[in-house]
């Protein structure tokens, strides 16, 4: 396989699986944007063994062993997404810290389907979320600093977060409730009462406190919009102001984060980074 065959590959999966990163990574130049589609590509199929693998402790672990082999140069020249991330690594100055770091967070799925602090739920999205912006920004900016460094933790922390507050019935269906018990009791409620999948003042509350969490990191992230290339600004605060957008939604239909899927519209999309776009 050749490398710009699996790029071909990697950029169909993040086309089929996210249509708001894909819209807007796309704006990159092509060296770039095909970085993050390989980078994608890895993440979800390690998501991917997650949620759909047969079994999953040692589909997981083989992937973990894999990656192993191919940070020593060793590794299937017929699968696209180690091809294409061995160019990735070879063009820019990769870590593979948070690539290790993004399998521990999905070992925790495997373990964890409760948590009981907003600590810990911290914890887990920075391997799952946090991780992610970090294997990125070696290919957004031509130095990572502190401020970018930061930005990626608040962005990362704030995408997880809405993925959640968008995903509690979806996540239901898996046996896995998020929602810290701490901020359960807060408000009146405990697991049984999300297992119910009613939508109540009580309810809202406990929802509208995560949301605000979000936001305060989505605002906070902005601080430090200057320290990226204009091109990769555009990309990455174009994205987060999308998914913020997804938290917008849901408080148009009602809080139903049960039995609808909620998203933001392509035309929506759309004038978020034309206005991001303008801005900077």
């Amino acid at each position: 396989m050749t490398t710009q065959e699996a790029y071909e590959i990697c950029e169909q999966i993040i086309r089929k699986h996210s249509a708001t990163f894909y819209s807007t990574f796309r704006l990159l130049e092509k060296q770039d944007r095909q970085a993050v589609y390989a980078i994608y590509a890895f993440c979800r199929i390690v998501d991917d063994i997650v949620d759909e693998g047969r079994d999953v402790r040692v589909e997981l672990e083989q992937f973990k062993d894999e990656f192993e082999s191919f940070l020593l140069g060793e590794y299937s020249h017929h699968q696209a997404h180690w091809v294409a991330l061995h160019d990735v690594f070879v063009k820019y100055p990769m870590d593979s810290k948070p690539f290790y770091d993004m399998i521990v967070g999905q070992e925790m799925d495997i373990t964890i389907s409760r948590y009981e602090t907003l600590k810990e739920l911290e914890t887990y999205c920075y391997h799952v979320a946090t991780t992610v912006g970090l294997m990125l920004l070696p290919v957004l900016v031509t130095q990572v600093t502190d401020e970018t460094i930061q930005s990626a933790y608040d962005i990362g922390y704030a995408l997880q977060l809405t993925n959640i507050l968008r995903d509690i019935g979806e996540d239901l269906g898996r046996n896995r409730i998020y929602i810290p018990n701490e901020i359960l009791y807060a408000y009146g409620l405990d697991v049984k009462a999300i297992e119910q999948k009613v939508v109540t003042p009580e309810f809202i509350e406990v929802w509208e406190s995560l949301a605000k969490i979000a936001e305060f990191h989505y605002d906070r992230a902005k601080r430090y919009a200057d320290a990226y290339p204009r091109r990769a600004r555009i990309v990455v605060f174009g994205a987060a102001q999308v998914y913020r957008a997804i938290l917008t939604e849901i408080r148009r239909k009602n809080y139903d984060v049960f039995t609808t899927k909620n998203f933001v519209s392509v035309d929506e999309k759309q004038q978020i980074i034309q206005m991001i776009q303008e801005k900077w």
